[in-house]
Protein backbone atom coordinates (compact mmCIF):
# COMPACT_ATOMS: atom_id res chain seq x y z
CA UNK A 1 0.00 0.00 0.00
CA UNK A 2 1.45 3.04 -1.14
CA UNK A 3 1.19 6.15 0.84
CA UNK A 4 -0.19 9.61 -0.26
CA UNK A 5 2.81 12.03 -0.60
CA UNK A 6 1.92 15.42 1.19
CA UNK A 7 3.44 18.86 1.84
CA UNK A 8 5.69 17.81 4.66
CA UNK A 9 9.42 18.06 6.14
CA UNK A 10 11.92 16.57 3.94
CA UNK A 11 15.46 15.03 4.16
CA UNK A 12 17.73 15.28 1.23
CA UNK A 13 19.27 11.81 0.38
CA UNK A 14 21.26 11.24 -2.51
CA UNK A 15 22.29 7.94 -4.56
CA UNK A 16 24.81 7.15 -7.37
CA UNK A 17 22.48 5.60 -10.14
CA UNK A 18 22.76 3.56 -13.46
CA UNK A 19 22.30 5.94 -16.44
CA UNK A 20 20.18 3.58 -18.28
CA UNK A 21 17.60 3.61 -14.80
CA UNK A 22 18.49 7.33 -14.47
CA UNK A 23 17.30 7.55 -18.25
CA UNK A 24 14.03 5.58 -17.20
CA UNK A 25 13.35 7.56 -14.70
CA UNK A 26 13.50 11.31 -16.30
CA UNK A 27 11.51 9.23 -19.33
CA UNK A 28 8.60 8.53 -16.48
CA UNK A 29 9.07 11.71 -14.62
CA UNK A 30 8.24 14.13 -17.92
CA UNK A 31 5.73 11.59 -18.23
CA UNK A 32 3.82 11.86 -15.54
CA UNK A 33 5.08 16.08 -15.81
CA UNK A 34 6.54 15.47 -11.85
CA UNK A 35 10.34 15.64 -11.07
CA UNK A 36 12.26 12.62 -11.13
CA UNK A 37 12.67 13.50 -7.22
CA UNK A 38 8.77 12.86 -6.84
CA UNK A 39 8.51 9.42 -8.58
CA UNK A 40 12.21 8.43 -6.76
CA UNK A 41 10.47 8.85 -3.83
CA UNK A 42 7.29 7.01 -4.43
CA UNK A 43 8.66 4.08 -6.10
CA UNK A 44 11.05 3.70 -2.82
CA UNK A 45 7.85 4.47 -0.67
CA UNK A 46 6.02 1.57 -2.73
CA UNK A 47 8.87 -0.72 -1.77
CA UNK A 48 9.72 0.15 1.47
CA UNK A 49 5.59 -0.27 2.10
CA UNK A 50 6.15 -3.75 0.28
CA UNK A 51 8.69 -5.20 2.11
CA UNK A 52 7.21 -3.93 5.19
CA UNK A 53 4.23 -6.32 4.40
CA UNK A 54 5.72 -9.33 3.43
CA UNK A 55 7.73 -9.41 6.60
CA UNK A 56 4.63 -8.86 7.96
CA UNK A 57 3.69 -12.29 6.23
CA UNK A 58 6.64 -13.70 7.73
CA UNK A 59 6.22 -12.86 11.26
CA UNK A 60 2.56 -14.28 10.91
CA UNK A 61 3.68 -17.57 9.00
CA UNK A 62 6.26 -18.14 11.60
CA UNK A 63 3.45 -17.53 14.77
CA UNK A 64 1.51 -19.99 12.71
CA UNK A 65 4.32 -22.64 12.42
CA UNK A 66 5.25 -22.62 16.27
CA UNK A 67 1.81 -24.28 16.70
CA UNK A 68 2.92 -26.88 15.29
CA UNK A 69 -0.06 -27.98 13.58
CA UNK A 70 0.70 -28.90 9.53
CA UNK A 71 -0.18 -31.07 6.96
CA UNK A 72 1.84 -33.76 6.11
CA UNK A 73 4.09 -33.81 2.74
CA UNK A 74 2.15 -36.81 1.53
CA UNK A 75 -1.21 -35.34 1.97
CA UNK A 76 0.11 -31.91 -0.07
CA UNK A 77 1.52 -34.44 -2.35
CA UNK A 78 -1.48 -36.55 -2.84
CA UNK A 79 -4.04 -33.53 -3.02
CA UNK A 80 -1.41 -31.30 -5.79
CA UNK A 81 -0.92 -34.03 -7.76
CA UNK A 82 -5.04 -34.69 -8.02
CA UNK A 83 -5.62 -31.31 -9.29
CA UNK A 84 -6.46 -31.22 -12.67
CA UNK A 85 -7.97 -34.42 -12.87
CA UNK A 86 -11.33 -36.04 -13.07
CA UNK A 87 -10.84 -37.37 -9.22
CA UNK A 88 -9.82 -34.36 -7.47
CA UNK A 89 -8.81 -34.28 -3.77
CA UNK A 90 -10.64 -31.75 -1.46
CA UNK A 91 -7.79 -29.68 0.44
CA UNK A 92 -5.93 -31.86 3.19
CA UNK A 93 -6.66 -30.90 6.43
CA UNK A 94 -3.82 -30.85 9.09
CA UNK A 95 -2.90 -34.21 10.17
CA UNK A 96 0.03 -33.41 12.31
CA UNK A 97 -0.20 -31.91 16.28
CA UNK A 98 1.95 -30.94 18.98
CA UNK A 99 2.36 -33.78 21.03
CA UNK A 100 0.93 -31.66 23.73
CA UNK A 101 -2.59 -31.91 21.79
CA UNK A 102 -2.29 -35.78 21.31
CA UNK A 103 -2.15 -36.03 25.21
Amino acid sequence: MTRTLTAMSTVQFSIRMDPKIKARLDKQARLEDRSAAYIAQRAIDAYVSKQEHLLELVRLAEVEADKGVFISQEKMSAWFESLGTDHELPEPEPDIFPEAARQ
